[in-house]
């Protein structure tokens, strides 16, 4: 039986939602604020967490942040009325893999839980294909263990992090096509994932800024060229 962790402080939609997951099969352990949730994060082990933004005590996209850096691989979907492209940008960045728009069907809800678990039981596979470390100049990737060692220091890297840079290192001085990239890591080229894609390919450069000979090149119309010079 899956375990979905979900943090609502709304009661009617927070009853809803639970008892309908719950119907589902799911296990639902549902909290109304963001107080003391790493201990449920630690102590629960969901497999997936549904996160609203306007939470009491601690925000969504704040909990989503240290949800991330306990468990870079945990899927969370944030359900939130916010969806100014700046929030979405923010969401993703905190370490959302998914954003629902308020208000929202039941079937939908499902339908987008069941994809981010299909899509963490595959996740592995680019991983494991790569070497236990690769060297890309004075940095280290450790896919494994979702490490990225540069001069900066040390960086946990989320689960989408490093599945992206994963596949970059699959196509090192070649280009990678931008749709083929959406569809091994997300299984799908939306809209919407293509506005993810380009929160993470940010978030990769800024890790990687002011590393010698290692730049992600943005191929207008086209995709990607990782360079290692």
């Amino acid at each position: 039986m899956k375990k979905i962790l979900y943090i609502e402080d709304e009661p009617y939609l927070a009853r809803i939602v639970k008892d309908t997951l719950e119907l589902r099969g799911y296990e639902v352990l549902h909290k109304k604020d963001g107080n003391k949730i790493m201990e449920q994060v630690s102590a629960f082990a969901p497999d997936i967490c549904l996160l609203d933004v306007m939470l009491p005590n601690v925000d969504g996209f704040t909990l989503a942040t240290h949800i991330r850096n306990l468990n870079p691989q945990l899927p969370i979907i944030f359900l939130t009325s916010k969806t100014q492209p700046n929030d979405i940008v923010k969401g993703f960045s905190s370490g959302g893999t998914d954003y629902l728009k308020k208000p929202f069907s039941m079937e939908e809800l499902i339908v987008r839980t069941e994809n981010q678990l299909k899509i963490m039981s595959r996740d592995t596979s680019p991983l494991q294909s790569l070497p236990e470390e690769v060297v890309l100049k004075n940095c280290r990737f450790y896919p494994g263990r979702f490490e990225l060692h540069t001069g900066k220091g040390i960086i946990k890297l989320s689960n989408r992090e490093s599945q992206i840079l994963a596949h970059l290192c699959t196509h090192t001085n070649s280009a990678i096509d931008r749709r083929e990239l959406l569809q091994l890591v997300w299984g799908d080229d939306s809209f919407f994932n293509s506005r993810n894609l380009d929160v993470y390919i940010r978030k990769l450069r800024g890790y990687l800024e002011g590393a010698d000979g290692i730049e992600i090149v943005t191929l207008k119309g086209k995709g990607y060229h990782f360079v290692v010079s």
